[in-house]
C-alpha cells in the first residue's frame, strides 16, 4: 500500500481542533493496546500524538532510489560550478560518488560525515557566486538527501 504513513512522511491535520490543517513531519510510529496504529507528528518544535485516521499524507519521504538519483543529478550539475577551486573540484565529485555507494550501506556515520563535507563545499561556493542557474537544481537535491538523512538513519 503506497499511500501508508511512515517515519519521515509529511501529514495534514484532518481532526478538529488546536492542530486542524496544520502540516507536520512523522517522528515516530507505534501502536496502542487495541493496535491502532499512533502517530507521533513533529509540528515545529513540539510532537504531537494522532490516530492514524486523523491524518492525510501529504508528501512520502524520499525512497532510498530518488535519493541516488538526488546525488547522480548534483554530480551531473557539479561541472557546471565555474568558481570551483581546484582542491575541491575533485573532492566535491570523490565524495558525491563515495555518498551514492554509502547510502545502500545505511552506515550513518560515514553518511553524516560525506553530507556535511558535501553541504560545506557547496555553501562556500554557492555564497561566491548564488546567482547561476544551476543553484535552483542542487537545492531540491541536496534537501532530498537531507530529508533522507534525518529520517531513516
Amino acid at each position: 500500500m503506497k499511500d501508508r504513513i511512515e517515519k519521515g512522511d509529511i501529514v495534514l491535520i484532518n481532526k478538529s481542533g488546536k492542530y486542524h490543517n496544520q502540516v507536520g513531519e512523522v517522528s515516530e510510529i507505534d501502536y496502542n493496546i487495541f493496535f491502532v496504529k499512533i502517530v507521533i507528528v513533529k509540528l515545529g518544535n513540539q510532537e504531537e500524538t494522532f490516530e492514524e485516521k486523523d491524518l492525510q499524507l501529504q508528501t512520502k519521504k524520499p525512497s532510498l532510489k530518488e535519493v541516488i538519483a538526488a546525488v547522480d543529478k548534483i554530480l551531473e550539475l557539479v561541472e557546471h560550478i565555474p568558481h570551483l577551486p581546484t582542491k575541491e573540484k575533485l573532492e566535491l565529485p570523490n565524495r558525491l560518488k563515495y555518498l551514492k555507494l554509502d547510502i545502500p550501506k545505511l552506515d550513518r556515520q560515514v553518511i553524516l560525515q560525506n553530507f556535511h563535507s558535501i553541504d560545506k563545499i557547496l555553501a562556500a561556493t554557492r555564497e561566491a557566486d548564488s546567482s547561476a542557474s544551476f543553484w535552483q537544481e542542487i537545492e531540491p537535491n541536496l534537501e532530498k538527501i537531507s530529508w533522507w538523512i534525518r529520517t531513516s538513519l
